[in-house]
C-alpha cells in the first residue's frame, strides 16, 4: 500500500502548461458552439437561411429569457424531468433485475428467448397509443412509455452480460460447493455490471424519447408538448428552446450515469 501511495505522487507533479487537459476540452467545446451560432447568424444575414424556417439566435435567447422569467420553461422542464427520471429508474432497475435472474433458470431463458427477440424488434413507440389509452392522459402514461422502452434495453443487456461470464469461474464455484444463488450473487451480478452500465447510458436517450413522444401524443405540459405546440404555431425560437432544454436534461442524466459508473469501478 505504501508503494502505491508513493508511486502515485510523482504522477501529479509534471505540469504540461497553464491549462489542464479538461479545461482545454471545455474551451474547445464552447468554441464549437460559438462557431455554430456564428454560422447560423451569418446564414441569416446573407439570406441563405430564413428566420421563419430556422429561427434566430437572438430570438432563441429572448424566448429563453422570457420563458425563464414567467416560469413556464421551468414548469415544462420539471414535468418532463419527472417522467424521464421515474421511467428511467423503474425501467433500468426492473429490466436489469429480470435479465440477471434469467441466469438462474436456463429453461425460462429458452422459453422467453423468442419473446425477447420479438419485443426488441418492435418499435417501442408503436406501443405509445395503447399505453396512453391504458394509463390515461396524465403523467402516468408518459412514465409507463419511458419505463417499457428502458426495461427492454436493460433486460436484454443484463441477460447478455450474465451469459458472458467466464465459464471457468462458474465451474470453480461449483467445485467449491457454492449454490447457484451464491454463484449468482458473487460472480454473475458483479461480472454483469459493465453491461448494465452500458444499458444505463443507452437508456438516457430512450427514456427521453419515451416521455417526449408521450407528450407529443397527448399532454398539456412538458418539453415535448412545448416543442410540438410551438411548432404548430411556427414559433421556431420556442421550438429551439425546448430542444436545447432536452439536450441539457440529457447531459445532466449522462453526468449522473458517468458518476455512478466511476463509483462502481471503484467498488470493483
Amino acid at each position: 500500500m505504501a508503494m502505491a501511495t508513493h508511486s502515485s505522487a510523482p504522477a501529479r507533479a509534471p505540469r504540461r502548461g497553464p491549462l489542464g487537459e479538461t479545461t482545454k476540452i471545455r474551451l474547445y467545446q464552447i468554441a464549437v458552439l460559438l462557431v455554430i451560432i456564428a454560422l447560423w447568424q451569418v446564414g441569416l444575414w446573407i439570406g441563405w437561411l430564413k428566420p421563419y424556417v430556422y429561427g434566430t439566435p437572438l430570438g432563441v435567447l429572448q424566448s429563453f429569457a422570457t420563458q425563464i422569467a414567467d416560469g413556464s420553461l421551468l414548469r415544462h422542464f420539471w414535468v418532463t424531468g419527472q417522467e424521464v427520471v421515474i421511467g428511467f429508474v423503474l425501467g433500468c432497475a426492473l429490466g436489469s433485475g429480470a435479465g440477471l435472474l434469467l441466469w438462474l433458470s436456463p429453461l425460462w431463458a429458452k422459453i422467453l428467448h423468442p419473446y425477447m427477440i420479438a419485443l426488441n424488434g418492435v418499435p417501442k413507440i408503436a406501443l405509445a397509443p395503447l399505453i396512453i389509452v391504458w394509463f390515461g392522459l396524465g403523467m402516468e402514461s408518459k412514465i409507463a412509455i419511458a419505463t417499457i422502452i428502458t426495461f427492454i434495453v436493460a433486460f436484454l443487456q443484463a441477460y447478455k452480460g450474465s451469459q458472458e461470464i467466464d465459464p471457468d469461474l462458474i465451474r470453480l464455484m461449483k467445485s467449491l460447493g457454492a449454490s447457484p444463488w451464491q454463484t449468482f450473487r458473487t460472480i454473475v451480478v458483479p461480472g454483469s455490471v459493465p453491461w448494465i452500465v452500458s444499458a444505463l447510458r443507452l437508456n438516457v436517450g430512450f427514456a427521453l424519447i419515451g416521455a417526449v413522444v408521450g407528450e407529443y401524443i397527448s399532454a398539456e405540459e412538458g418539453l415535448g408538448y412545448m416543442v410540438y405546440y410551438s411548432g404548430q404555431l411556427y414559433d421556431l425560437n420556442s421550438v429551439w428552446v425546448g430542444i436545447f432544454s432536452l439536450m441539457i436534461m440529457a447531459l445532466l442524466l449522462e453526468a449522473i450515469v458517468a458518476r455512478l459508473e466511476r463509483y462502481l469501478d471503484m467498488e470493483h
